[in-house]
């Protein structure tokens, strides 16, 4: 992997030893840089568990990707400058409580002073790693974040608006392959009932907030305030696409 042209897609140009201080700001950088998005399963393209092929994808032709794509290229850069990497499981929270399967999201264990959890493959999430710190709130630039330790479980919560905490995932500790996820990565680029399958997306976190295509509604939020718009063509979502992303695809 070429490490240099990684760093550059990121706009990453900081120390380069595996301390937090740049553990934090390589995480900062991809979060501001590589949109959580799906646009190849709506394009035809399958999604082949290879991290190189991850690479390639996000910095040669300054794409991003989902879960597997997005934590499985940032571990892979992770590695190479130094960093002690973890893939771990994680299973999505839904409603009533109830939790999606294992391996249905890929989020990373760092090992430095103690353990951090990072995740740039998420969506709209933290932009910063988390402390394995049990139940302590942690500021992060978009909200407020606890690890809450469930016997041999975490749980990430984020802090609402009306003070309650909403889970957003629970993740277990035994060391994982990316193969593992096989399936659900299979299931989330085919299966009609996959939220993937139903629903083009492409978002990005930015300096203000967050900017997103849902389908054909364009949302833009900074500072707390949200503005939507729904968008009348495709040629008109093709702009938006390449205005917010830099993403350019042939008609």
């Amino acid at each position: 992997m070429d490490v240099d042209a990684y760093l550059a897609r990121i706009g990453y140009d900081g120390p380069r030893m595996p301390t937090l201080d740049a553990l934090r700001a390589l995480h900062h950088r991809h979060m501001l840089s590589v949109p959580f998005e799906n646009l190849d399963i709506h394009r035809g393209r399958r999604i082949i568990l290879d991290p190189e092929r991850f690479v390639e994808k996000i910095v040669l032709r300054r794409r991003g990707g989902f879960c597997y794509e997005n934590n499985g290229a940032f571990a892979l850069l992770l590695t190479a400058l130094g960093f002690n990497v973890t893939l771990l499981s994680a299973r999505v929270a839904g409603t009533e409580g109830k939790l999606s399967p294992e391996f249905d999201h890929l989020t990373l264990q760092v090992d430095l002073d103690h353990s951090w959890l990072a995740d740039v493959g998420f969506g709209e999430s933290f932009v910063e790693p988390l402390s394995f710190a049990d139940g302590l709130e942690q500021q992060d630039p978009a909200g407020s974040f606890r690890l809450v330790r469930n016997v041999d479980r975490w749980r990430v919560e984020r802090r609402q608006r009306d003070n309650t905490w909403q889970p957003q995932y629970e993740f277990s500790l035994p060391p994982r392959q990316l193969s593992d996820f096989y399936e659900r990565c299979e299931y989330h680029q085919t299966s009609p009932q996959s939220h993937f399958v139903q629903n083009r997306i492409c978002s990005l976190a930015t300096p203000e907030g967050r900017v997103t295509l849902s389908g054909m509604r364009l949302i833009v939020t900074s500072h707390g305030q949200k503005e939507e718009r729904e968008l009348t063509s495709d040629a008109e979502w093709r702009c938006a696409l390449q205005d917010h992303f830099g993403i350019i695809f042939d008609a």
